[in-house]
Protein backbone atom coordinates (compact mmCIF):
# COMPACT_ATOMS: atom_id res chain seq x y z
CA UNK A 1 0.00 0.00 0.00
CA UNK A 2 1.10 3.25 -1.47
CA UNK A 3 1.21 5.47 2.22
CA UNK A 4 3.13 8.93 1.18
CA UNK A 5 2.96 11.41 -1.35
CA UNK A 6 6.13 12.93 -2.59
CA UNK A 7 6.01 16.07 -1.81
CA UNK A 8 9.68 17.53 -2.91
CA UNK A 9 12.25 16.14 -4.62
CA UNK A 10 15.09 13.83 -3.63
CA UNK A 11 18.52 15.01 -3.45
CA UNK A 12 21.44 14.26 -1.24
CA UNK A 13 20.70 17.55 1.01
CA UNK A 14 17.27 16.19 0.82
CA UNK A 15 16.91 12.26 0.57
CA UNK A 16 13.50 11.70 2.40
CA UNK A 17 9.75 12.16 1.45
CA UNK A 18 7.02 13.12 3.48
CA UNK A 19 3.41 12.78 4.32
CA UNK A 20 1.40 15.63 2.67
CA UNK A 21 -0.70 17.30 4.90
CA UNK A 22 -3.41 16.31 2.37
CA UNK A 23 -3.31 13.30 2.81
CA UNK A 24 -3.67 13.45 7.01
CA UNK A 25 -6.68 15.46 6.38
CA UNK A 26 -7.83 12.91 4.08
CA UNK A 27 -7.96 10.05 6.66
CA UNK A 28 -8.56 11.70 9.61
CA UNK A 29 -11.98 13.09 7.86
CA UNK A 30 -12.30 9.86 6.88
CA UNK A 31 -12.11 8.26 10.38
CA UNK A 32 -14.24 11.24 11.75
CA UNK A 33 -16.81 10.53 9.36
CA UNK A 34 -17.16 6.56 10.41
CA UNK A 35 -19.78 6.45 13.08
CA UNK A 36 -18.93 2.95 14.27
CA UNK A 37 -14.94 4.28 14.83
CA UNK A 38 -16.27 7.25 16.52
CA UNK A 39 -18.14 5.00 18.65
CA UNK A 40 -15.28 2.91 19.34
CA UNK A 41 -12.65 5.58 20.10
CA UNK A 42 -14.79 6.97 22.46
CA UNK A 43 -15.92 3.94 24.09
CA UNK A 44 -12.08 3.39 24.07
CA UNK A 45 -10.95 7.17 24.63
CA UNK A 46 -13.40 6.28 28.79
CA UNK A 47 -11.66 2.90 29.55
CA UNK A 48 -8.42 4.42 29.23
CA UNK A 49 -9.51 7.24 30.68
CA UNK A 50 -10.89 5.47 33.76
CA UNK A 51 -7.73 3.39 34.30
CA UNK A 52 -5.71 6.66 34.31
CA UNK A 53 -7.31 7.62 37.12
CA UNK A 54 -8.57 4.49 38.59
CA UNK A 55 -7.21 6.04 42.20
CA UNK A 56 -9.83 8.61 41.54
CA UNK A 57 -12.61 6.81 40.17
CA UNK A 58 -12.46 4.03 42.42
CA UNK A 59 -14.32 4.91 45.80
CA UNK A 60 -12.68 2.13 47.75
CA UNK A 61 -9.42 0.23 47.57
CA UNK A 62 -9.82 -2.75 45.42
CA UNK A 63 -8.06 -5.18 47.97
CA UNK A 64 -9.66 -4.32 51.05
CA UNK A 65 -11.61 -6.44 51.99
CA UNK A 66 -14.95 -6.76 54.72
CA UNK A 67 -16.42 -10.22 55.21
CA UNK A 68 -19.48 -8.49 57.04
CA UNK A 69 -20.19 -7.10 53.56
CA UNK A 70 -19.90 -10.15 51.43
CA UNK A 71 -21.70 -10.87 48.24
CA UNK A 72 -23.87 -7.87 48.76
CA UNK A 73 -26.00 -6.71 45.81
CA UNK A 74 -26.05 -3.36 44.03
CA UNK A 75 -26.20 -0.38 46.60
CA UNK A 76 -25.54 3.36 47.01
CA UNK A 77 -22.48 2.19 48.80
CA UNK A 78 -21.46 -0.54 46.36
CA UNK A 79 -22.61 0.63 42.87
CA UNK A 80 -22.22 -2.94 41.35
CA UNK A 81 -21.58 -5.03 44.51
CA UNK A 82 -19.00 -6.66 46.33
CA UNK A 83 -17.41 -10.03 45.96
CA UNK A 84 -17.11 -13.13 48.48
CA UNK A 85 -14.17 -11.30 50.41
CA UNK A 86 -16.78 -7.70 50.61
CA UNK A 87 -14.89 -6.19 48.21
CA UNK A 88 -15.82 -3.35 45.98
CA UNK A 89 -16.69 -4.65 42.51
CA UNK A 90 -16.60 -1.45 41.06
CA UNK A 91 -13.01 -0.62 42.09
CA UNK A 92 -11.86 -3.50 41.13
CA UNK A 93 -13.24 -3.45 38.01
CA UNK A 94 -11.73 0.28 37.24
CA UNK A 95 -8.56 -0.42 38.92
CA UNK A 96 -8.73 -3.78 36.50
CA UNK A 97 -8.84 -1.49 33.67
CA UNK A 98 -5.41 -0.10 34.85
CA UNK A 99 -3.93 -3.83 34.71
CA UNK A 100 -5.45 -5.80 31.91
CA UNK A 101 -4.90 -2.31 29.33
CA UNK A 102 -1.58 -1.94 30.44
CA UNK A 103 -0.39 -4.98 30.24
CA UNK A 104 -2.01 -5.23 26.69
CA UNK A 105 -0.37 -2.07 25.83
CA UNK A 106 3.00 -2.90 26.90
CA UNK A 107 3.17 -6.31 25.24
CA UNK A 108 1.81 -4.68 22.09
CA UNK A 109 4.20 -2.01 21.98
CA UNK A 110 7.18 -4.73 22.52
CA UNK A 111 5.99 -6.86 19.80
CA UNK A 112 5.54 -4.19 17.09
CA UNK A 113 8.94 -2.98 18.35
CA UNK A 114 10.27 -6.44 17.77
CA UNK A 115 8.33 -7.79 14.66
CA UNK A 116 8.90 -4.41 13.00
CA UNK A 117 12.91 -4.12 13.61
CA UNK A 118 12.81 -7.98 12.26
CA UNK A 119 10.77 -7.53 9.45
CA UNK A 120 12.40 -4.43 8.09
CA UNK A 121 16.14 -5.81 8.71
CA UNK A 122 15.19 -8.81 7.13
CA UNK A 123 13.01 -7.67 4.10
CA UNK A 124 15.91 -4.46 3.31
CA UNK A 125 19.58 -6.79 3.84
CA UNK A 126 17.28 -9.90 2.20
CA UNK A 127 20.31 -13.07 1.54
CA UNK A 128 21.10 -15.32 4.23
CA UNK A 129 20.33 -12.17 6.66
CA UNK A 130 16.29 -13.07 5.24
CA UNK A 131 16.84 -16.67 5.10
CA UNK A 132 17.24 -16.88 8.51
CA UNK A 133 14.74 -14.52 10.08
CA UNK A 134 12.34 -16.05 7.89
CA UNK A 135 13.04 -20.00 8.99
CA UNK A 136 12.72 -18.50 12.86
CA UNK A 137 9.29 -17.01 11.49
CA UNK A 138 8.54 -20.28 10.15
CA UNK A 139 9.35 -22.38 13.01
CA UNK A 140 7.24 -20.04 15.27
CA UNK A 141 4.49 -20.19 13.23
CA UNK A 142 4.08 -23.56 13.03
CA UNK A 143 2.83 -24.03 16.33
CA UNK A 144 -0.21 -22.27 17.76
CA UNK A 145 0.78 -18.95 19.52
CA UNK A 146 -1.13 -19.89 23.02
CA UNK A 147 0.47 -23.22 23.04
CA UNK A 148 3.59 -21.63 22.70
CA UNK A 149 3.12 -18.73 25.29
CA UNK A 150 1.94 -21.39 27.61
CA UNK A 151 4.42 -23.77 27.52
CA UNK A 152 7.16 -20.37 27.97
CA UNK A 153 4.65 -19.10 31.16
CA UNK A 154 4.91 -22.34 32.38
CA UNK A 155 8.80 -22.60 32.31
CA UNK A 156 8.95 -19.39 33.65
CA UNK A 157 6.20 -19.26 36.43
CA UNK A 158 3.11 -17.72 36.91
CA UNK A 159 2.70 -14.03 37.29
CA UNK A 160 1.69 -11.55 34.58
CA UNK A 161 5.45 -10.87 33.76
CA UNK A 162 5.80 -13.98 32.91
CA UNK A 163 2.52 -14.12 30.73
CA UNK A 164 3.80 -10.65 28.76
CA UNK A 165 7.41 -12.38 28.34
CA UNK A 166 5.36 -15.43 26.60
CA UNK A 167 3.36 -13.08 24.31
CA UNK A 168 6.05 -11.38 23.03
CA UNK A 169 8.26 -13.68 22.31
CA UNK A 170 5.37 -15.76 19.84
CA UNK A 171 3.28 -12.63 19.13
CA UNK A 172 5.90 -10.76 16.57
CA UNK A 173 5.88 -13.17 13.85
CA UNK A 174 2.90 -11.53 12.43
CA UNK A 175 4.28 -8.42 12.58
CA UNK A 176 7.78 -9.30 10.86
CA UNK A 177 6.14 -11.39 8.06
CA UNK A 178 3.93 -8.39 7.01
CA UNK A 179 6.65 -5.83 7.41
CA UNK A 180 9.22 -7.60 5.60
CA UNK A 181 6.46 -7.84 2.17
CA UNK A 182 5.98 -4.37 2.44
CA UNK A 183 9.83 -3.55 3.05
CA UNK A 184 10.27 -5.99 -0.19
CA UNK A 185 8.16 -3.65 -2.49
CA UNK A 186 9.58 -0.60 -0.62
CA UNK A 187 12.92 -1.00 -1.52
CA UNK A 188 12.48 -1.45 -5.55
CA UNK A 189 11.27 2.34 -5.52
CA UNK A 190 13.45 4.98 -6.73
CA UNK A 191 13.92 7.25 -3.72
CA UNK A 192 15.14 4.01 -1.75
CA UNK A 193 17.93 3.44 -4.54
CA UNK A 194 18.27 6.89 -5.05
CA UNK A 195 19.34 7.38 -1.00
CA UNK A 196 21.64 4.07 -1.43
CA UNK A 197 23.50 5.92 -4.74
CA UNK A 198 23.84 8.92 -2.26
CA UNK A 199 25.70 6.73 0.36
CA UNK A 200 23.26 6.93 2.83
CA UNK A 201 23.47 5.09 6.01
CA UNK A 202 21.43 1.91 6.23
CA UNK A 203 20.03 2.50 9.64
CA UNK A 204 19.09 5.82 7.95
CA UNK A 205 17.29 4.42 4.92
CA UNK A 206 15.58 2.36 6.60
CA UNK A 207 13.94 4.55 9.16
CA UNK A 208 13.65 7.66 6.98
CA UNK A 209 12.65 5.74 4.00
CA UNK A 210 11.31 2.42 4.54
CA UNK A 211 9.62 2.29 7.96
CA UNK A 212 6.96 5.34 7.11
CA UNK A 213 5.83 3.07 4.82
CA UNK A 214 5.19 0.87 7.28
CA UNK A 215 3.56 2.63 10.07
CA UNK A 216 -0.05 2.52 8.40
CA UNK A 217 -0.16 -0.97 8.21
CA UNK A 218 1.52 -1.73 11.74
CA UNK A 219 -0.50 0.63 13.08
CA UNK A 220 -3.81 -0.79 12.21
CA UNK A 221 -2.73 -4.68 12.61
CA UNK A 222 -1.73 -3.27 16.46
CA UNK A 223 -4.80 -1.75 17.30
CA UNK A 224 -6.96 -5.08 15.97
CA UNK A 225 -4.29 -7.16 17.70
CA UNK A 226 -5.27 -5.01 20.86
CA UNK A 227 -8.26 -6.90 21.42
CA UNK A 228 -6.54 -10.38 21.01
CA UNK A 229 -4.24 -9.57 23.42
CA UNK A 230 -6.94 -8.69 26.12
CA UNK A 231 -8.48 -11.67 25.42
CA UNK A 232 -5.29 -13.70 25.32
CA UNK A 233 -4.09 -11.83 28.56
CA UNK A 234 -7.04 -12.43 30.39
CA UNK A 235 -7.35 -16.14 29.27
CA UNK A 236 -3.90 -16.91 30.63
CA UNK A 237 -4.78 -14.93 34.17
CA UNK A 238 -7.84 -16.98 34.19
CA UNK A 239 -6.11 -20.29 34.06
CA UNK A 240 -3.92 -19.05 36.98
CA UNK A 241 -0.85 -18.36 34.87
CA UNK A 242 -1.07 -14.35 35.30
CA UNK A 243 -1.82 -12.10 37.57
CA UNK A 244 -2.29 -13.33 40.63
CA UNK A 245 -5.21 -12.80 43.37
CA UNK A 246 -5.51 -10.11 45.30
CA UNK A 247 -4.70 -8.43 42.30
CA UNK A 248 -7.92 -7.00 40.33
CA UNK A 249 -7.00 -8.19 36.56
CA UNK A 250 -9.98 -8.90 34.81
CA UNK A 251 -8.85 -12.11 33.57
CA UNK A 252 -8.39 -13.07 37.57
CA UNK A 253 -11.56 -11.70 38.92
CA UNK A 254 -13.52 -14.03 36.45
CA UNK A 255 -11.86 -16.77 38.02
CA UNK A 256 -12.46 -16.10 41.50
CA UNK A 257 -15.94 -15.51 40.75
CA UNK A 258 -16.20 -19.00 38.56
CA UNK A 259 -17.18 -21.02 41.91
CA UNK A 260 -20.22 -18.41 42.88
CA UNK A 261 -21.10 -18.85 39.06
CA UNK A 262 -25.06 -20.57 39.92
CA UNK A 263 -25.56 -18.18 42.82
CA UNK A 264 -23.60 -14.58 42.05
CA UNK A 265 -23.35 -14.74 38.41
CA UNK A 266 -22.41 -11.26 38.33
CA UNK A 267 -18.94 -11.61 39.81
CA UNK A 268 -18.07 -13.26 36.29
CA UNK A 269 -19.85 -11.64 34.96
CA UNK A 270 -18.79 -7.95 35.30
CA UNK A 271 -15.32 -8.14 34.50
CA UNK A 272 -16.12 -10.09 31.03
CA UNK A 273 -18.36 -7.38 29.74
CA UNK A 274 -15.63 -5.29 30.41
CA UNK A 275 -13.16 -7.05 28.03
CA UNK A 276 -16.07 -7.33 25.46
CA UNK A 277 -16.08 -3.32 25.28
CA UNK A 278 -12.33 -2.94 25.21
CA UNK A 279 -12.04 -5.74 22.08
CA UNK A 280 -15.58 -4.31 20.12
CA UNK A 281 -13.93 -0.70 20.70
CA UNK A 282 -10.26 -1.80 19.42
CA UNK A 283 -12.19 -3.96 16.66
CA UNK A 284 -13.72 -0.83 15.90
CA UNK A 285 -11.06 1.77 15.99
CA UNK A 286 -8.91 -1.46 13.79
CA UNK A 287 -11.30 -1.53 10.67
CA UNK A 288 -12.05 2.23 10.85
CA UNK A 289 -8.13 3.09 10.94
CA UNK A 290 -7.89 0.14 8.04
CA UNK A 291 -10.65 1.97 6.08
CA UNK A 292 -8.86 5.46 6.49
CA UNK A 293 -5.72 4.61 5.51
CA UNK A 294 -6.71 2.59 2.36
CA UNK A 295 -6.75 5.25 -0.51
CA UNK A 296 -9.27 2.59 -2.65
CA UNK A 297 -11.61 4.16 0.04
CA UNK A 298 -11.31 7.60 -0.16
CA UNK A 299 -13.68 9.77 -2.46
CA UNK A 300 -12.05 11.47 -5.29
Amino acid sequence: MASHVLTRPISRNNPEITLAPVRKFIVLRQLMHDKPALIGLVLLAILVGMAIFAPWVAPYDPAKTSPLASLEGPSREHLLGTDSLGRDMFSRIVHGARWSLGAAATASAAIVVLGVTIGIVAGFFGGIVDAILMRLVDVLMAFPSMILALAIVGMLGPSLRNVLIGMVAVWWVDYARIVRGITLRVVQNDYVKAAHCCGCHPTRTMLRHIFPNVIPTVVVLATLELGSLILAISGLSFLGLGAQPPTPEWGTMINEGRMFFLNEPQLMMYPGIAITLVVLACNLVGDGLRDALDPRMHKR
